[in-house]
Formats: C-alpha cells, sequence, structure tokens
C-alpha cells in the first residue's frame, strides 16, 4: 500500500484569523465607485480608505492605532472634483501617499503624525498629464520619488514627484484599457495586462515591449500580473467559460505556461497580493468572502494550494501590510484589511510555531523605508536593489519627513536631458495651482521693486538736503 508523501513547506498550517471587534474600524462609508482597486493602503503609520463624499472624491487617513468608531466628522483628505479611483502609499516615505481619479489629475499628499482639525485640502503637488481618468497608481520600489500612473486614455506616464515632471510617457504600446500595472523587485521592467487580453513585459526607459503573450487567459473578463521573486510572472484570469484561473509565466519563455490552474465559477476579479519574502502569493476577489493563498516553488506544480481564510461578509477592497509593518514576536507573516460596507477589519495570517525567539527562517531581511537611487540616477539606466532592513528587533516607522518639491522654472525653455516628454504632457496647459503660485511670486516682486523706488527716493531727498546745506 503506497503512502502518500505531504510536501515539507514551514508555510503548510499558516492560518488567517479576524482581529477581535475592538481593533476594527467601524463607521467607514466605504466608496461604492466599480472600479477593480484595493480601495484601502496600509503602511506601518497609517491606513487610507476611498470614501463615499458628496460633491468630488475623498479617502480617509487613521492612524492604525485609532481603531474602534470613527467620529463621522473626522477629516477626510479632499482635493479632487470626481470620484478617487486608487491611492498607494510611497515606500519610501510612510507620510506621503498619491491618490488618482476620475479628474484625470493625480495629487500627492503629505500626511501629519496628528490628527488634522480639518479636511487636507491642499496637495503637495498636482500631476495632470492625463486626457481621461486615471485608475491605476504605483510607487517605483526602489528610486526616490518616481511614481507610475496609468489612464482610462490607455497612457502609462512616470513622474518624478520631487520636480512634478513626467520622466517617460508610455503612450503607443496599449491599444485597449490597461487592468494592472505591477514593477519588478529594482524596478527595471514592468508587466501589465490590458483589455485587448495581451500580457506584455515592458523596458520604460527603452519604451518598448520585451516579451508579450496574447490570451494569457482566454476569457474577455479583466486580468492581474505579478512579478514573483524568480521573474516569473503570476497571473489571475478567466476561462473561455468564464471560471476564474491562475497561471504562472517565464517571460522567456511566453509559449507555453509554467503552470495553469482552474478555480471555481465566480465572476469577481481576483486580486493577487505577492509577498517576496515568502514567495507566497493571496488571492482575494471582490466581492468574495475568502482569501486562498499559494506557494510558488521551482517544484512541480510549482503553485501549491496551501489554505483559504473565510468569513461570512463579502470584501469590497483590500488592503495589504508591508512585511515592516507586521508583529514578528507573534510569526505574524501577512497582514490584510478588509474592507466591509461600514468599516475596516484586520486579518492576521499567522504561521504557528512554540519557541517566542525571533524565527529567522520566516522574517529575511525586507525592503525598508531608504532609496536605493534618486530618481535621475534610475533615468539614466541604472539599477538597483531595494535597501534592505532586519525585522530582528521590530521596526519603528522614522519621524514625520517633509516632501520637498522644487519645480523646474518653466521660464526655462531648455528640453529635458534624458528620453523624450509625451507631446500630451509637455504641451498640457498649466495648472490653475501653477498660475496661482506664478501670479503670487510676480505680486512679492512688485512689492519688493516698489519698496526698492521708495527707498532710492528717499536716499536722494537726503543727497538733496545734504547738497543744499553745504551750500
Amino acid at each position: 500500500m503506497s503512502r502518500r508523501v505531504v510536501r515539507q513547506s514551514k508555510f503548510r498550517h499558516v492560518f488567517g484569523q479576524a482581529a477581535k471587534a475592538d481593533q476594527a474600524y467601524e463607521d467607514i462609508r466605504v466608496s461604492k465607485v466599480t472600479w477593480d482597486s484595493f480601495f484601502c493602503a496600509v503602511n506601518p503609520k497609517f491606513l487610507a480608505i476611498i470614501v463615499e463624499a458628496g460633491g468630488g472624491g475623498a479617502f480617509i487617513v487613521l492612524p492604525l492605532a485609532k481603531t474602534g468608531r470613527v467620529d463621522k466628522n473626522y477629516p477626510l483628505v479632499t482635493g479632487h472634483t470626481a470620484p478617487v479611483l486608487d491611492i498607494d502609499w510611497c515606500p519610501h516615505n510612510d507620510n506621503v501617499i498619491a491618490s488618482a481619479s476620475d479628474d484625470t489629475t493625480i495629487m500627492v499628499w503629505q500626511i501629519p503624525d496628528y490628527t488634522p482639525m480639518r479636511n487636507i485640502t491642499e496637495p503637495i503637488i498636482t500631476l495632470e498629464g492625463h486626457s481621461k481618468r486615471v485608475g491605476i497608481l504605483s510607487w517605483h520600489p526602489t528610486a526616490r520619488n518616481v511614481l507610475l500612473s496609468a489612464g482610462g486614455d490607455n497612457v502609462i506616464i512616470i513622474w518624478n514627484v520631487g520636480t512634478g515632471e513626467v520622466l517617460l510617457s508610455l503612450d503607443d504600446m496599449h491599444p485597449d484599457v490597461i487592468h494592472s500595472v505591477c514593477w519588478n523587485s529594482n524596478g527595471s521592467l514592468l508587466a501589465t495586462t490590458c483589455k485587448d487580453k495581451t500580457l506584455r513585459i515592458i523596458d520604460p526607459r527603452k519604451g518598448q515591449v520585451v516579451a508579450e503573450r496574447f490570451a494569457a487567459h482566454e476569457g474577455m473578463r479583466p486580468m492581474r500580473a505579478v512579478f514573483t521573486r524568480q521573474g516569473h510572472i503570476f497571473t489571475t484570469g478567466f476561462t473561455r467559460m468564464s471560471q476564474r484561473e491562475l497561471g504562472l509565466w517565464d517571460p522567456n519563455n511566453f509559449e507555453e505556461p509554467v503552470a495553469l490552474q482552474e478555480m471555481d465559477t465566480s465572476n469577481g476579479v481576483l486580486l493577487p497580493f505577492y509577498d517576496p519574502d515568502s514567495s507566497i502569493v493571496y488571492l482575494c476577489g471582490k466581492g468574495d468572502s475568502s482569501i486562498r493563498y499559494f506557494e510558488i516553488t521551482d517544484e512541480p506544480p510549482f503553485v501549491h494550494y496551501l489554505n483559504t481564510f473565510s468569513s461570512k461578509e463579502p470584501q469590497r477592497g483590500m488592503g495589504f501590510m508591508p512585511k515592516r509593518g507586521l508583529d514578528v514576536s507573534k510569526c505574524e507573516i501577512a497582514r490584510f484589511y478588509k474592507l466591509h460596507e461600514r468599516k475596516c477589519e484586520p486579518i492576521i495570517m499567522t504561521v504557528p510555531r512554540k519557541s517566542d525567539l525571533f524565527q529567522d527562517d520566516l522574517y529575511p531581511d525586507t525592503p525598508g523605508p531608504e532609496p536605493a537611487l534618486e530618481a535621475d540616477e534610475w533615468l539614466s539606466g541604472q539599477d538597483a536593489e531595494p535597501v534592505l532592513i532586519s525585522l530582528r528587533d521590530g521596526y519603528v516607522p522614522p519621524k514625520h519627513r517633509e516632501l520637498r518639491v522644487t519645480k523646474r522654472n518653466i521660464l526655462d525653455l531648455r528640453p529635458p536631458s534624458g528620453p523624450r516628454r509625451s507631446q500630451s504632457a509637455s504641451d498640457a496647459p498649466l495648472s490653475q495651482h501653477t498660475l496661482e503660485t506664478l501670479l503670487e511670486e510676480i505680486k512679492a516682486l512688485r512689492e519688493r521693486v516698489q519698496a526698492q523706488e521708495q527707498r532710492i527716493t528717499a536716499l536722494e531727498n537726503m543727497l538733496c538736503e545734504l547738497v543744499d546745506g553745504t551750500d
């Protein structure tokens, strides 16, 4: 009689558990916009959630410790004139968040460590270059102040937030709506999925598609893709019969999938969250009430099912905590923030261990908050892996760091060095914010000139009196 050999894995017994009721965030009116984004972003300091807002778009930012009922008058971040579609925290500054909206703009915000008294309405900078709604945001994993946006105009723009400039515009690669964009670990390549059913690997600095696969999943519904630690692409999509499906692909050989598995017949898009430290991918479907997780290895069948966390309530969206925000003393390897209709509930994934000591095998060094490159170094062709930190003694977020924006002198008409700027972005009209800033500068200069003229007149009068006295 043959015995079935159980695959050895330290993550075989990972289990999920919802936090206690007093650790949830209650009375939050989560946005009802029909858009396949996470609606939630979290880092070691703050939880941000896109909320319902009359007359524009807004999101709420709560300190992680502020659990329980949220006051209905709690200040919001409001500045967009149409619904907010995506938000993303800067990986190199826990106080900076970007928001993308139906109003075609991206706004970057500085969130204070203290609770503001009123709504935050003034972004640090507004980025204008898209001609239609902006639905996808993603910060560069290793370069400071580099932000990617993708819009309904089928264009991907990469910005230098520190200057407000367009670094690169990829405007002729996608013939239809872009469904997802993901950087690889050092930010040298992008994986994109599109309504034309094509999975593309793009080198953004060369402005070219280096590999592509048509119909990685044959269904018409949206597909998602993320890079794995080994450089493979993990995808979720639908079969021709509308069954949900997951796939693993090698970009060097897109002909055949490394792995392809059918899942179920639900119609919610599966949002993948990948943890490179453990090679576990978590699948959260919009409208599902479960989180399924799989381990990706080098052995067949390559994508190994681990377990499912199930609850009663369906999820409206999901936030995924970076590794440095987890509690290593409890062997926590992932934490989700699940959005319900009126609340946000933390869900903690744990590896059961008897020892209270730090578990080296669960927590390899992980990307920290320091960037490895400046924006212009990355643009010039340099690549660098993330700057890693150890979690052995836990992680303490750094104090409030200000993002300083130094706008290029718009009167300096010399063309920027590096790859071309897109026609649409460089010819975009000056924003209202820029015009107001210019008018204020002109007014201040005029006042200074007027003061100088008055001073000159006074000195001339004194000179005349002295001359008259000597006569």
